[in-house]
């Protein structure tokens, strides 16, 4: 039997920033019925990291409150790019790249969701086959004034930067997978709300109840100030082994860990609070907290260990013969490691680098281009001997 739908609106907004509108929300759930709700996925990376899993959390959320889980994998969509967030428009990718990344996307939401309550469709199903003048048809409900109302389209439509057709049939289309599936909610994260709109207006234009728009908060990374991204390398993947995703979470700033705590654990607010109080609890164990109950979310029973390991390393002394290494207080990661005079090139440094075998306090940093702000103590390792250094700003 499901909880009454005032119970169970009170669960679903908790880490929710818009819902589009409450009123429809519970008017819904109150019917007493298992909703359809939607959350669609390009797969445009191999990899899904925590600041996907926000809004993944919330549709198990949902899925525990007996609703129906639809997942759709945008393979098709992917193929011509989200322009969300965009200054300029994204790099198609190919079918080869687009179906690997699907594959993986599977096998990974399955650490999050629960496979009883779960339909996974692919949008190609559908958007593959669809007649161009039905497409036509679909887009003549929508006008290039309403596009243009988006944020990122003023911006660059204002400063000249091109803004290609198929960015506005993109929109089109995820619209179109709404009125497929019959969604009776959608969700996404605050960047995707215009998209759920758009859904919403072609659902009520094809004669069907709209769905109800529900955005989850956007993740800041382990930088502390933008948003989560394996391009930025301030990640934490889901599919990294325990001590590797513990330690990323230790190196996350203090300022950071209510958040992170809201939105990833599901702790009562009122314990988020005591532990991100430092007159309460001490930062460094609400951390070890914070990194236990996200590493045993996709490691079960494996976070002692990896708490361990990292105590280990950084806390009691495996590192204490670590070499001093003095830096730029700015420094470019291959640079850094140039610096410690193990690779005899700078080539060889990024292919180090590049291989994974270059560590920042426990984070693996792969990203050649990434640039670092150098602070006394921090450890960084170097190959496959483990040799350590202890960086000193200049």
């Amino acid at each position: 039997m499901m909880k009454p739908g005032r119970e169970q609106l009170k669960e679903l907004l908790r880490g929710a920033v818009t819902v589009h509108t409450q009123e429809e929300l519970l008017r819904k759930l109150e019917r007493g019925t298992p909703l359809r709700v939607k959350l669609g996925i390009d797969p445009s990376a191999a990899d899904i990291h925590l600041g996907h899993t926000v809004v993944l959390r919330k549709l198990r959320q949902f899925q525990d409150l007996g609703h129906q889980a639809v997942l759709i994998i945008g393979d098709f969509t992917a193929l011509v790019g989200d322009p969300t967030g965009r200054n300029k428009t994204r790099p198609q990718l190919s079918p080869s790249e687009v179906e690997a990344n699907a594959r993986t996307y599977i096998d990974q939401v399955g650490k999050v969701l629960d496979s009883e309550r779960l339909e996974i469709v692919r949008n190609s199903a559908w958007l593959k086959p669809l007649p161009f003048y039905e497409l036509v048809k679909l887009a003549a409900k929508m006008t290039v004034a309403r596009f243009l109302e988006r944020d990122d389209f003023q911006k660059r439509y204002r400063e000249g930067v091109p803004i290609s057709l198929h960015e506005f049939l993109y929109l089109v289309m995820q619209a179109y997978d709404s009125v497929v599936v019959k969604a009776d909610v959608e969700l996404g994260g605050t960047d995707q709300l215009f998209n759920l709109m758009v859904g919403r207006d072609l659902m009520r234009d094809s004669d069907l109840e709209p769905q109800v728009a529900l955005c989850t908060p956007i993740l800041t990374g382990l930088d502390g100030h933008v948003r989560m991204s394996k391009s930025l390398g301030n990640y934490v993947g889901i599919s990294m082994d325990p001590f590797e995703m513990y330690s990323r979470v230790m190196s996350l700033p203090d300022g950071n860990m209510k958040e992170w705590y809201a939105l990833l654990t599901r702790l009562a607010l009122d314990d988020v609070e005591r532990m991100c109080d430092p007159a309460k609890t001490h930062p460094k164990s609400a951390k070890d907290r914070l990194a236990r109950e996200i590493v045993n979310g996709f490691h079960a029973g494996q976070a002692d260990e990896a708490a361990a390991e990292w105590d280990r390393k950084f806390s009691k002394g495996e590192v204490v013969d670590a070499q001093p290494l003095e830096a730029a207080s700015e420094i470019g990661i291959v640079d850094l490691v140039v610096l410690t005079k193990i690779p005899s090139s700078k080539g060889e440094a990024r292919r180090l680098v590049e291989q994974g075998g270059v560590e920042i306090d426990g984070q693996k940093m792969t990203d050649i281009k990434a640039v670092l702000k150098v602070k006394d103590g921090v450890i960084l390792k170097v190959g496959k001997k483990k040799q350590y250094f202890k960086l000193i700003p200049k």
